[in-house]
């Protein structure tokens, strides 16, 4: 699990006691990009609706309006959709079937275990990290394919479609042999000049992991 990938994360935490608003700013901070802070359910559905936000962070139990009522005006009232985590405790389990109703992305349990709150953003996050490291890999391909074009281009986007959760990349010079249908030299010599241009990094024998594109999108 690499958390540095939560550097750019934007966390609205809805927490009403002000201790624990604190601290748990205070570690998350530690990780993520920024943490804006609401006391209640209105003023976090305000904050999110009129800031940029990645994931919420809310407890349940709060005055004004609690974390489910905010959730629903969010999503029905304001069609935003935003990865939600619920922190609660167990004396609030009547209010679970709602959070799941809401399709919650995730929970944890009060008190707050620091670990396991970071965990489990990084987890709530990550199909919008991997949405957008193929995006990059979509321009990477588009830019390269103006440079090396024919089988060589064939051989890169082989290469993405068979990626794994954290772009590794398993397969060997004969898969791609046999399902491009190139020859030996082509295949090594792509491989070499990937890793030349920094788009690959090999770990080991026949093991390679795809660099970070994101720099790529920056640039379009």
């Amino acid at each position: 699990m690499d958390l540095n990938c939560l550097k750019d994360t934007i966390v609205l935490y809805v927490e009403d006691e002000v201790s624990v608003q604190n601290q748990t700013k205070m570690i998350l901070g530690d990780f993520v990009k920024e943490v804006y802070i609401a006391s209640d359910g209105e003023e976090g559905l305000k904050m999110a609706l009129e800031k940029e936000v990645d994931v919420i962070v809310t407890d349940i139990m709060m005055p004004h309006l609690n974390g489910i009522e905010m959730l629903k005006k969010l999503k029905y009232e304001h069609n935003k959709d935003i990865p939600t985590i619920i922190t609660t405790a167990f004396t609030e389990t009547e209010y679970l079937l709602e959070a799941i109703k809401l399709k919650v992305d995730g929970f944890i349990t009060k008190p707050i275990n620091i670990k396991d709150l970071i965990n489990t953003i990084y987890t709530v996050i990550l199909p919008r990290l991997q949405k957008e490291e193929l995006e990059g890999c979509s321009y990477m391909v588009e830019a390269l394919s103006i440079l090396v074009g024919g089988k060589k281009i064939e051989i890169l986007k082989y290469i993405i479609n068979h990626l794994d959760q954290e772009h590794i990349f398993y397969g060997s010079y004969q898969d791609i042999m046999d399902d491009i249908g190139v020859s030996k030299p082509t295949v090594v010599n792509m491989f070499k000049q990937l890793i030349q241009a920094g788009v690959l990094e090999k770990i080991k024998n026949k093991v390679y992991r795809f660099q970070n594109t994101k720099f790529i999108k920056d640039e379009k």
